[in-house]
């Protein structure tokens, strides 16, 4: 099964929680804290796989969630930071957050890493906090929570030739008559409908990865057939080759073919009119082929190289191959054609800024609520529990000045102010 799409939930490690504790050893009086930090959460990590062809591993697993680190330990020992979880995706990976749009990578070669949700940092133990004022601090931090979000996963084919064409003009006959590649061939539209690759050996040492695309009809840039589901793998090509029946076996005239398919690429993406492109003319050995051949040489003129070929008896196949192998040689690189990414109206990309002392507040029937990444992370790391760790909570809210903007808003004694899933009374 061929899969070029997936939705995957990733959650980095949560923090470990860091610990109070003293120091109570025989002959050591008022030995001071010893309380150590929580170890941090691992990451999740995409890692290239170059023996990966598809996404089809996500479509029984789309849920990934790393360790987390281990609770701070007495006598001021660290915990343990978690491992980092690694999960492997074929080369060609492109990977956006599924909720903002965000671009977040695109992975192509093997080896190559990217960190898709960060685990949280280990709590402070109460050793951190010791102050000439307070030198035997009861205040220890939660771990910091690991990041999540939903990530979409979208696989475009890192072949070095293309093979496009409307349904039933031989471009699986070519690519099995040329590698070793088996698709599945039939006298019907839409046989294929998964892209096959197959390896090119063209001699001298030189060989090359084909791409047979499911075919392409009019109005597939808009979805119209099969062929909106594979147009993003013709991006990655370096060479399209344009499969034609030039034989006019299925009654249709393979000039009208020919500006068919190319206006549904341009339209799709503009840059594939600038990729280097060979025409195959195939079905020779049907007998209008010859006339046919001559018709479309007049109306194409020498814009294109054209071969004439014959996917069942292999006439002109090796002239082809070698044409194919020339053309690679000059063609730009695949990283040199990789899409930029560029801001429009459907596709918004978020970019760093420094909100750090950020916050808003929204009234939400009878509570206050206060919405602030970092607001909200303070809660999830204080621990209520512990009276010095809630005064200190308290006087980072006033400092940050988040006590004063309630009063603006209209908080009074009593109001109920929410942040995250903790509800607090507002008090003067």
């Amino acid at each position: 099964m061929f899969v070029d799409t997936a939705r995957v939930y990733v959650k980095g490690g949560d923090g470990g929680n860091g610990i109070v504790s003293f120091r109570r050893e025989k002959y050591v009086p008022e030995g001071g804290p010893a309380g150590g930090d929580g170890g941090n959460g691992g990451d999740v990590v995409l890692v290239v796989d170059e023996g990966l062809r598809t996404l089809l591993d996500f479509k029984y697993k789309r849920h990934f969630k790393a360790e987390r680190g281990e609770y701070g330990k007495t006598s001021n020992k660290h915990g343990s930071s978690a491992d980092d979880m690694y999960i492997k995706v074929p080369p060609g990976t492109v990977i956006t957050d599924a909720d903002t749009n965000e671009f977040l990578g695109e992975l192509i070669e093997h080896g190559q890493k990217l960190i898709v949700a960060r685990g949280g940092r280990g709590g402070r133990g109460n050793t951190r906090f010791a102050t000439m004022y307070n030198k035997a601090p009861e205040i220890a931090e939660k771990g910091e929570p690991g990041q999540e979000r939903y990530i979409n996963l979208e696989l475009k084919l890192l072949a070095d030739v293309g093979l496009v064409g409307l349904p039933s003009v031989g471009k699986s006959t070519l690519i099995s008559s040329v590698s070793a590649a088996k698709p599945k061939i039939a006298a019907y539209h839409f046989t294929t409908i998964t892209p096959n690759l197959g390896v090119v050996d063209a001699g001298e040492g030189r060989n090359f990865v084909m791409a047979d695309l499911p075919g392409l009809i009019e109005g597939a840039s808009q979805g119209s057939g099969l062929g909106h589901q594979f147009l993003r793998h013709i991006e990655r090509t370096r060479v399209i080759v344009h499969v034609l029946d030039i034989g006019g076996t299925e009654g249709r005239d393979p000039y009208e073919d020919f500006v068919t398919i190319n206006r549904e690429l341009e339209l799709y993406n503009d840059r594939l009119a600038a990729r280097p492109m060979l025409i195959a003319a195939n079905k020779m050995d049907v007998p209008e082929a010859e006339d046919n051949l001559k018709k479309f040489r007049e109306q194409v003129g020498d814009q294109y190289p054209i071969f004439p070929i014959s996917g069942v008896t292999r006439e002109g196949l090796k002239e082809l191959v070698y044409a194919v192998a020339d053309a690679l040689e000059t063609a730009p690189p695949i990283e040199a054609q990789l899409e930029e990414v560029e801001e429009t109206a459907d596709r918004k990309i978020y970019r760093l800024e420094d909100d750090s002392d950020k916050f808003w507040i929204t009234r939400d029937n009878d509570a206050y609520v206060v919405n602030g990444e970092w607001i909200e992370k303070l809660c999830v790391m204080t621990n209520f529990t512990q009276y010095d760790s809630v005064k200190r909570f308290q006087r980072i809210m006033k400092q940050k000045g988040v006590d004063s903007a309630l009063r603006k808003k209209g908080a009074q004694e009593g109001d109920t102010i929410r942040i995250g899933e903790y509800e607090f009374d507002f008090a003067e």
